[in-house]
């Protein structure tokens, strides 16, 4: 299910969204497609628009397609980073937790936390009519349920000081508790000074990767099969890699 996921990704990525190397595909397909808080819930002014490209801008309309843009824009990104950046984090946390679910659950599971995530952003600015899209806030739902089933687990990190690369292993829930502090910190001056300037956070939804992770810790344990985590835990055991 995970490499399902990742090939719905990148299927919507080239053949909706033109890979990034056709600006109009690009820009229309996160216009149309992209969830827009202010349409779901009326509080953006009808016929409004902002610019989303030096050539091209974004109207605010009443298409009932609006309504289904949280589980579609799951599956759109807004570049080659974006896109490579998620498939990286689905990649590497995915596998175990679609493992301790098994993939009809996992499947669940993951389209849940994306919708908690798409609900946070929209409390956070409900007439925002600024398109969002990308998998981060279903993915940060994957990370969380990570940090609850193995958060001994070792995860291996590249570090670069200038010229010197070292790759450190480090466990998951150090890693894990440092990303979800950063998007808290991120996060805060939307919520403290709300603004137009902030009110994406540098252009990134970081209240839905919060409410995505959140949503993945207090669902985790609905959508996991306890014999599947037993397997996985004794194979992690067996190999000398803690699991707690």
């Amino acid at each position: 299910m995970t490499l399902f996921i990742l090939c719905g990704m990148f299927a919507m990525w080239i053949l909706v969204q033109g890979a990034g190397f056709d600006e109009y595909a690009l820009v229309s397909s996160v216009c149309n497609l992209g969830m827009v808080p202010g349409e779901i819930t009326h509080m953006a002014p009808l016929g409004s628009s902002i610019p989303v490209s030096r050539t091209l801008n974004c109207a605010i309309d009443n298409n009932t397609v609006n309504y289904f843009t949280p589980l579609i824009s799951l599956f759109l990104h807004g570049g080659w980073a974006h896109i490579l950046g998620n498939a990286l984090f689905l990649w590497v946390f995915g596998k175990d937790i679609e493992d301790a679910m098994g993939p009809g659950r996992f499947l669940a599971f993951y389209l849940i936390c994306g919708l908690a995530a798409a609900a946070a952003h929209i409390a956070i600015d409900p007439a925002s009519p600024i398109p969002t899209v990308g998998a981060s806030g279903a993915i940060s739902g994957v990370m969380g349920a990570y940090l609850v089933l193995y958060p001994q687990v070792r995860i291996r990190m590249l570090f670069i000081f200038v010229i010197f690369f070292k790759v450190f292993a480090i466990p998951a829930w150090l890693v894990l508790i440092w990303w979800f502090a950063l998007q808290l910190l991120t996060g805060l001056p939307q919520v403290l000074t709300p603004s137009p300037e902030i009110a994406g956070s540098g252009g990134v939804a970081v209240w839905a990767h919060v409410g995505g992770f959140l949503a993945g810790v207090l669902l985790v344990r609905l959508f996991v099969k306890p014999e599947r985590v037993a397997r996985r835990q004794l194979a992690l055991r067996s190999v000398g890699v803690p699991a707690g």
